[in-house]
């Protein structure tokens, strides 16, 4: 599993080389805290658009920014080890920015992906991959299928036998 972990230098030279090769590069990303049916759904599709799904993970100290300060609940190692073992990813790396547009600059992937809770206009990077002849796909979102309805729930359950 952990070889599909890749720092940014390593994962450009990668996808450099595939791309060299004729493989379509799909690139996605998230914060991915406690992975659930809707992620691996999402994945999956992500996937299917393409030869090699590179997936970028936000860092602990990103997710507290996007998300506030009790988040993430899982340390980046263990969000992007757990991507990792999904059939479906084929490289995982981890990004330190709010947003991922350093990374999609440099990996110019042939694909962008993202759920179906952004709009297309919302899209970080959208502008990079479609003026480089790429595309940028928006797969459906699961409804109910998020972490703050899973934390929601733990709370619940757990908030009366405490």
């Amino acid at each position: 599993m952990k070889q599909k972990m890749k720092a940014r230098k390593e994962l450009l030279r990668i996808v450099n080389d595939l791309k060299a090769k004729g493989k379509r590069i799909v690139f996605t990303n998230g914060c991915f805290d406690l992975l659930h049916i809707g992620h691996v759904r999402y994945l999956e599709e992500a996937k299917a658009r393409g030869d090699v799904l590179v997936v970028g993970v936000n860092s602990d100290s990103s997710v507290r920014k996007l998300k506030g300060p009790k988040r993430p609940i899982l340390p980046e190692e263990e969000r992007a080890e757990i991507l990792s073992g999904l059939g479906c990813v084929d490289y995982v790396t981890l990004f330190e920015e709010r947003d991922p547009l350093k990374l999609i600059t440099s990996l110019q992937p042939n694909v962008l992906a993202k759920g179906g809770d952004w709009t297309k206009e919302q899209i970080v990077g959208r502008e990079v991959v479609e003026r480089s002849g790429g595309e940028v796909v928006i797969i459906p979102f699961v409804e109910k299928a998020s972490t703050s309805n899973v934390i929601g729930t733990i709370l619940k359950r757990y908030e009366k036998s405490a």
